[in-house]
């Protein structure tokens, strides 16, 4: 019998996976093409790859590593138990002072992060309403959570002002019955990694405050690339004192690994007490620290300089894709002021055609296909950096007119 549901199983696991062949989006690792052009990487300011920052790496985790001798190669146990430390402690408080927070509690992922933090706040009457681009963490965290949870449109102020409405009305019908305060958590992206907008953050808080509704921002695509020193684009516009929680993450802009929840001393002391995720697994090792201390560090020092030469970069990719892959009547084209930039290409197969052939002609692009993202909305998603010279964007522009001909007539 136990042959017998373990084949079973087998034969639904290889249908899935034929079904996803057959559909042209079955996902793989790919090994990348060292000698290629990185277009498609999430370190926009280079610090990934930057040999300064590695050496302040590995000078700061010698001399951590001898003051914590025994957690040196890994961090031993949960923060609540063995895996805590001073300098957890002094990361934490350098982080919350970056980002002009109250208090920051790290985590070893952006998903961590996003899923420890929606499914532990809020209480079966509590609703989540999200932008319904939000990253799968955040939709991960949304259905662990307790609430109920309801999508907005893209962006959409008109939308998401209605929704809530609806839900207040609603609740005030019910109130006899409940008799308990309704939490409403809106939970939205500064910048979107597969379209690569932003969210009007300005207006986000306004629609908050005016009902009471409390704001949660992921600033993974911002953090490193807006703000004093990389501090992200709520700190940019001065809104951080406005919303409830921000998850800034480390593995894009910061070159790194890691993440962090800012927001109040309450929040911060309620996350150790009740975020399953944080609880019950093991801290992150100490190099994991000292890797986002430095970068930090560094970022204070060399950040204005490099994200110029990043943001020069995205003006001439806006300025001449425009001239060389489509038309002047073409009105529907619309470019990401960001890192993220796409061109859309509709079907798994065809995208996925022009990514090999630009893969082939030396340019580390991939194609970003249905389930990922809706099925019609197939894009290459080219990622900017402030390493990429003006010589290699020129010819990535050209290779792609010369490959599709017509980018429009693929779209």
């Amino acid at each position: 019998m136990k042959n017998n549901l373990e084949n079973y199983l087998q034969k639904q696991l290889q249908n899935k996976l034929n079904k996803r062949k057959e559909e042209n989006n079955l996902r793989s690792l790919v090994l990348p093409n060292p000698n290629n052009i990185d277009f498609f990487s999430n370190d926009y300011l280079g610090l990934a790859r930057n040999q300064e920052l590695q050496n302040h790496i590995l000078e700061e985790y010698k001399v951590q590593s001898n003051r914590f001798k025994t957690s040196r190669n890994g961090s031993t146990g949960s923060r609540l138990l063995s895996g805590h430390n001073e300098y957890f402690e002094e990361v934490e408080t350098q982080l919350a002072y970056f980002f002009c927070a109250e208090k920051a509690l790290f985590f070893g992922s952006g998903y961590h992060a996003n899923v420890a933090l929606l499914s532990s706040i809020l209480t079966r009457n509590d609703v989540i309403l999200y932008d319904n681009l939000v990253h799968a963490s955040l939709k991960e965290g949304y259905r662990l959570s307790q609430a109920n949870h309801f999508s907005f449109k893209h962006n959409d102020l008109e939308d998401l002002e209605k929704k809530i409405l609806r839900i207040q009305k609603k609740t005030h019908r019910h109130a006899s019955q409940t008799n308990e305060n309704q939490t409403i958590l809106v939970v939205v992206e500064s910048v979107y990694s597969m379209d690569g907008d932003i969210a009007p953050l300005r207006q986000l808080v306004q629609i908050c405050e005016k009902y009471n509704a409390n704001l949660v921002v992921d600033e993974a695509h911002s953090t490193g690339v807006f703000g004093k020193n990389g501090n992200g684009l709520v700190t940019e516009l001065g809104l951080e004192k406005r919303v409830f929680a921000r998850i800034n993450t480390f593995g894009k802009g910061f070159g790194t690994q890691g993440a962090v929840i800012l927001g109040s001393e309450t929040l911060i002391n309620y996350l150790i007490n009740f975020a399953l995720p944080f609880i019950y697994t093991t801290a992150p090792p100490l190099f994991q620290l000292v890797s986002v201390k430095k970068a930090m560090d560094f970022l204070q020092i060399y950040q204005k300089k490099i994200n110029q030469k990043l943001h020069q970069n995205i003006e001439l990719f806006v300025y001449q894709s425009k001239k060389v892959l489509y038309s002047d009547s073409d009105n529907s084209f619309t470019n990401s002021k960001t890192p993220i930039q796409i061109i859309p290409i509709k079907g798994n197969e065809e995208c996925q055609k022009v990514a090999l052939e630009l893969q082939k002609k030396g340019f580390e692009v991939r194609a970003i296909k249905s389930p990922t993202v809706k099925k019609g909305d197939e894009r290459l998603r080219i990622c900017l950096h402030s390493f990429n010279t003006e010589e290699e964007i020129m010819r990535l522009l050209e290779v792609l007119r010369r490959t599709n001909g017509s980018i429009k007539q693929l779209s």
